[in-house]
Parts: C-alpha cells; structure tokens; sequence
C-alpha cells in the first residue's frame, strides 16, 4: 500500500472510530454489545464481531460488512455512517424491537433475520 493511501485509511479509521464514542453508536446496533469494530456501511449500523458475522451470512445484497479498522472505506460510505449511525438505523430499520428480543445464540439470531 502506498504511502498516500495508508494516511487516508487510519484518517478514515480515526473518522469511524469517533462516530463509534457517540450515544447509541457505543454498541452493536443488533445485540447491544459494547465497543462495535465493524459496521454494515449501506445500512449505516455499527456491529460486533458476531453480528457482523451474521449481517455477511444474510449477503451483500442486504448488508455490506466491513471492519472499521482492517479495511479500507470511501468517502461515500464514511458519509453513509455519518448520517445514518445506530440509533437513527434501527428506528427505521427496527422500529419495534420489542418484537424482536435479542436471542441467546448466534444461530437463534440467524434464523431470527430469515425469519423477519
């Protein structure tokens, strides 16, 4: 990676890591788990390594997955987690969690996302 390319990557990783110290951003936005380092950047979510496992097994066509330090981002999809986040995410994503509880397993969850 060339020098240039490797300043924007930790300028967009410092970026994210940010967003991720914001009120509903601290957690996953599926499971509540603290300290998220991935994010599902068209649905602008922050995610835990588990749930982020599970946004990639639903595909790319529902959930673009990325880790928030291991991967290289666009502007466009920094932009996207800007101006979505968690909390703004799941109100129009999951407006009624409470039908949804959070399951015990990741399996349990998976079947519940299919479910949905």
């Amino acid at each position: 990676m060339d020098r240039a390319k490797k300043v924007v990557n930790e300028k967009n990783e410092r970026i994210l890591l940010e967003m991720t110290k914001q009120p509903g951003n601290d957690t996953c936005a599926d499971c509540g788990a603290k300290g998220p380092r991935w994010a599902s950047h068209n649905l602008g979510v922050f995610l835990c390594i588990r749930c982020g496992g599970l946004h990639r097994k639903m595909g790319t066509h529902i959930s673009k997955v990325k880790s928030i330090s291991l991967d290289s981002w666009t502007p466009e999809q920094i932009e996207n987690m800007r101006r979505w986040g968690n909390l703004k995410a799941n109100a129009k994503w999951n407006p009624h969690p409470e039908f949804h509880p959070v399951p015990v397993n990741a399996s349990d969850r998976y079947i519940l996302l299919i479910q949905v």
